[in-house]
C-alpha cells in the first residue's frame, strides 16, 4: 500500500504505516504463520530466556529443525540470540512485539470503528 491516504467508498483510509512498516509487518506475520514457530515464540515468551536445547522436548522437534525455525524468527526480528558458551539462548525482542501490537491495533482497530 503505497498511498496511505486513499479513499474507498468515500472513506479516507489514513493508514498510519509506511511501505517499510508494511514489509516488516509481513515478515513478522510470515514467521509466525508456521505453527512450530508460533509455538517456539510462545514458549520463549513465557519463559523469558531459553536455551535452544530446552526447546526439543516441548516442541517435539529435532535440534536442526529447531535451529531452522529460530533462524526464521530471528531474521524477522522476533527473537534475539545471546551466546553462552556453546549454547544459544533466545529472548523475545520487545521492540518487535510492540511494533506488531501497534500495527495490528491500527489495522483492526480502525476496521472495527468503521463498522460502528
Amino acid at each position: 500500500m503505497k498511498d496511505t491516504e486513499s479513499q474507498c467508498n468515500g472513506r479516507n483510509l489514513n493508514l498510519s504505516y509506511s511501505a517499510g512498516d508494511e514489509k516488516r509487518l509481513s515478515q513478522i506475520l510470515m514467521a509466525l504463520a508456521d505453527p512450530v514457530r508460533l509455538q517456539i515464540a510462545a514458549i520463549i515468551s513465557s519463559r523469558g530466556s531459553l536455551c535452544s536445547c530446552d526447546l526439543e522436548e516441548p516442541v517435539q522437534k529435532s535440534q536442526p529443525t529447531i535451529s531452522h525455525h529460530t533462524k526464521v524468527l530471528a531474521e524477522a526480528g522476533l527473537i534475539v540470540a545471546e551466546k553462552k558458551g556453546k549454547w544459544v539462548w533466545w529472548n523475545i525482542n520487545p521492540d518487535a512485539v510492540n511494533f506488531l501490537s501497534d500495527k495490528l491495533a491500527t489495522l483492526f482497530g480502525s476496521a472495527s470503528e468503521a463498522d460502528r
